[in-house]
């Protein structure tokens, strides 16, 4: 993650916004050396479908998932 002063930022924003699109890399932004800004690109969301593909079959379930049991819910 690079740090950028306020002012530097001003002198060179649309070069600086283009290595950050490029990269994917944050950008903090300080002033008075202190932080004050963090700049991101914005990412496409992966559909859960894509994310879970690798354990897609594997997992096994052994009862309801949804009841809970004394040993992991103690009464309230």
């Amino acid at each position: 993650m690079q740090m950028i002063s306020k002012s530097a930022l001003k002198a060179k924003m649309l070069e600086h916004f283009r290595r950050i699109e490029e990269s994917g890399e944050e950008l903090i932004v300080t002033d008075h050396n202190r932080p004050v800004l963090r700049i991101a690109p914005i990412r496409s969301r992966t559909p859960s479908a894509e994310t879970f593909a690798g354990i897609r079959g594997r997992v096994v379930y052994h009862g309801d998932i949804l009841e809970p049991t004394a040993e992991e819910w103690p009464e309230t």
